[in-house]
Order: structure tokens, then sequence, then C-alpha cells
């Protein structure tokens, strides 16, 4: 009886943790869209993927709205992924991939007054006017890459993407070799010299003249906010720094600096060099941000020979820092 218990339990956990996540990708994509419709596509700011390239084509033709690009973009790739990379491409990436654009050209039907305006994408007419922001790209570029970047960020969090040139990335990786990071930076680069040749430079648009090549450098301001906003979501704050100090002797006077007058601990890591193979002490010590030029200013002071090495710490628990959580809480999670 109590195992079955046990095992209905963890079931239950495991469906609200299901449902939690999926619920999570809806919201997601619910912002992806918001940030395309309201900051992005009315200003033809570019910020790479498949939705970027669906409003440079919307820009040739403009009967095409941008979701519309997006199902034939996605549509040819979601299934190239699935005969490559089979089960391990997920399903909540095709869920996600299937409702954001939908969500897309729904929303921008909804507040577009008209065909016509829908079809400009016409900012002045975006919700009678109430968020025109034709004399603040800067603003819209920093709204929409916040909006965007928080709801690409709900989606990777929840084990998703939203497809396009992630996918392209894996392809590249897969067959070229080429690092994912690597290939997502090709494909959002093409994506947006595309934008400067039709959109800035007016080559191939209706009317064929210019429309600013610096809106593709509000372009990269909205990838650049957009990036750090994922990163922010998924990783969370860095508040905290981790350091990696490493001497060939010990030295005390650092120990004595950081234990008395830091306040903090830290742990002594047994290694050797690697070309040398001569024994080494490392010290591990996690410190606060305004910490950080305090440690380099002492270790100028009594070793500058010393190799240091800084880098985020997302999370610490423990004294001196965050609780762990509790067991419960875990549990919930």
């Amino acid at each position: 009886m109590g195992k079955k218990l046990g095992i209905s339990l963890k079931q239950y956990l495991t469906d609200v943790q299901w449902w939690r996540e999926m619920t999570t990708i809806v919201i997601g994509c619910v912002m992806c869209a918001i940030g395309f419709v309201f900051f992005i596509n009315p200003y033809n700011i570019v910020p790479g993927g498949v939705y970027g390239l669906g409003i440079v084509l919307h820009n040739i033709f403009p009967a095409i709205q941008v979701g519309t690009f997006g199902y034939m973009f996605d549509i040819p790739l979601l299934t190239i992924a699935i005969i490559l990379f089979g089960k391990q491409f997920g399903g909540r990436t095709l869920f996600a991939a299937a409702i954001t654009p939908g969500l897309m050209n729904i929303l921008s039907a909804m507040v577009y007054p008209t065909t016509e305006a829908l079809q400009a994408l016409d900012p002045t007419q975006l919700m009678g006017g109430a968020v025109n922001l034709s004399d603040h790209l800067m603003l819209a570029c920093i709204l929409g890459g916040t909006i965007l970047g928080a709801g690409l960020g709900l989606v990777v969090r929840s084990n998703a993407t939203t497809g396009g040139t992630d996918i392209i990335a894996m392809i590249l990786n897969r067959y070229l070799h080429i690092p994912f990071s690597r290939g997502v930076l090709l494909a959002d680069s093409c994506v947006v010299l595309a934008g400067l040749v039709v959109i800035g430079f007016g080559i191939g648009t209706q009317d064929g003249e210019a429309e600013g090549w610096l809106l593709s450098l509000y372009s990269l301001i909205c990838i650049f906010v957009s990036s750090r906003v994922i990163d922010y979501v998924i990783d969370g704050a860095s508040y905290d720094k981790l350091l990696f100090i490493i001497g060939n002797t010990h030295s005390e006077p650092l120990r004595q600096y950081i234990i008395n007058d830091m306040e903090r601990g830290g742990t002594y890591i047994k290694s050797s060099g690697m070309y040398s193979n001569d024994d080494k002490e490392m010290i591990f010590l996690v410190v606060s941000r305004r910490e950080v030029a305090q440690v380099q200013r002492k270790i100028r002071e009594i070793d500058p020979t010393l190799f240091l090495v800084i880098t985020d710490a997302y999370d610490t628990f423990g004294e001196g820092f965050k609780p762990l959580p509790e067991k419960d809480a875990m549990l919930n999670d």
C-alpha cells in the first residue's frame, strides 16, 4: 500500500511539473508574440531568427504576415530536425514552434484596425496609435528585446526552443562541426544582413526606397538586449563571484586576509601544473561583486605571480550565503 502511495505521489508530482512547464512555454510564446507585434515588427527591427527573416520578406510581400513566414520556414526546418535528430528533438519544441507564429498573426489582426494597416504594420495605427514609438526607436529596441528575451528564456527553461535558427545551428554543429553558439550567430548574422539589404538600402522593396541603414544597428541592439535577458531568465542574476587563486607555494598572508579581514572561508584544492608537473596550491573562494577588487589589490600586494580566475557564481548556498531550500520546497520545484 505504501509503495503504491509513493508511486502515485511521484506520478502526481511529475504531472504537476509537466503542466507547469507547458504553461510556462505558452506564457513564453505569448511574450514572444507581444514583443514582436508591438515593439519589433512595426519598426522593421530585424532581431535574427526566422521571424526576423519574416520581417524582411514582409517588406517585399506585405500581404503575407510575419507569423505566416515563420510557419513557412519552421515547418521544413522542424521536419528536417525530426528526420536528423529523431527522439533527441523534443515534442515541446514542436509545440512552441507551432503556436508562436499563430499567436503573432492572431495578435496582429487584433491590434490593427484595417487590412491595409496590418499589411503596412503601421505603428501610428497600432492600438489607435497608443503605443507608437516611431520617434523612440531605442526604447522600442529595449522593450522589444527585453520582452522577447524573457519569453525565449521561459521557453528554454522549460526544455524547449521556438525552432528557427536553433535548428540550423544544430545541423551545422552535426555536419560541419561548427559550435552551436557560433552557428546561431552565423544564421542570425545572415538574417540581419538580409535586413540591411532589403530594409536598410531598399533593395527589393515595392517602392525601392531605403528606410534607413541605421535600423540594422538598432537590430543589433535588440539582439544584444534579448540575449542578455535570456541569460538572466535561464541562469538568474549573478551577484557572487567564484575565484580560483593558484600559486606555487602556500601564501599565509593571503589566507589571513581572507579569514580575518574579509571574514570569508575558502577551500584548498590539491593541484599540479600540467606543463611543469609541480605541486600547486589552489584556493577556491566565493565573494561578492564588490569584494573582487579587494582580492585583486591584495594579490597584487602579496604576490603578483599568483594566477587568478574570476567567474560568475549564479547560486551560492551555505554559511554566509543563501540557505539551502527546505526538503518540501525542493520536491515542489
